[in-house]
């Protein structure tokens, strides 16, 4: 008779923990991965670069451009050299030089493969995953010809050649308690 109420007893327990287990399964909020990673990121804002375009040993224009990117909150606290100067030397080792932009045809002009080279390059001089995300703010081009020369004309400076117009990035406000 014992063994019979002992074996109902372990039955009611398993039936009620099971129960308990797939109620609190079913209605606790679901995990928000996106909000997970873009918690461990941190935004490294870029300056304005002027990056010179040399043909034939020569200055043929300019590229005027400012690149943010979102890195790893914790690896960067350990990184000695700024990353402001890091961030330009990258992009004047990958424009100067580099055919990756036809200014005659600027629409055929590959954000994601120019992002993605910027985000490779930089992950491989610092290490894989520092860099998670790389964000163009602003990519141009003026010809040396339509800089101005040193003469007063009252003419208006050109208008570059918009080649990635992007979004101003702000800074995410900084959650409570950190």
């Amino acid at each position: 008779m014992m063994k019979l109420l002992l074996t109902g007893i372990w039955v009611c327990v398993v039936t009620l923990g099971t129960v308990y287990a797939s109620v609190y399964m079913a209605t606790r909020p679901p995990v928000d991965e996106e909000a997970l990673r873009k918690d461990k990121l941190q935004l490294v804002k870029g300056e304005s670069i002027t990056v010179p375009m040399i043909s034939n040993g020569a200055v043929t224009g300019y590229f005027l451009g400012r690149i943010s990117f979102m890195m790893d909150k914790e690896k960067i606290k350990n990184v000695e050299l700024p990353m402001t100067e890091l961030m330009t030397d990258e992009l004047f080792t990958l424009l100067v030089g580099n055919k990756m932009i036809d200014i005659a045809n600027t629409g055929a002009f590959d954000v994601a493969a120019f992002r993605e080279a910027i985000k490779t390059d930089m992950n491989k001089r610092l290490g894989e995953g520092f860099v998670e995300e790389v964000l163009v703010e602003q990519l141009d081009y003026l010809a040396k010809q339509d800089t101005r020369t040193g003469d007063a004309s009252s003419a208006p400076p050109p208008k570059p050649v918009t080649i990635v117009e992007g979004q101003p990035v702000e800074a995410p406000a900084a959650s409570a308690g950190h």
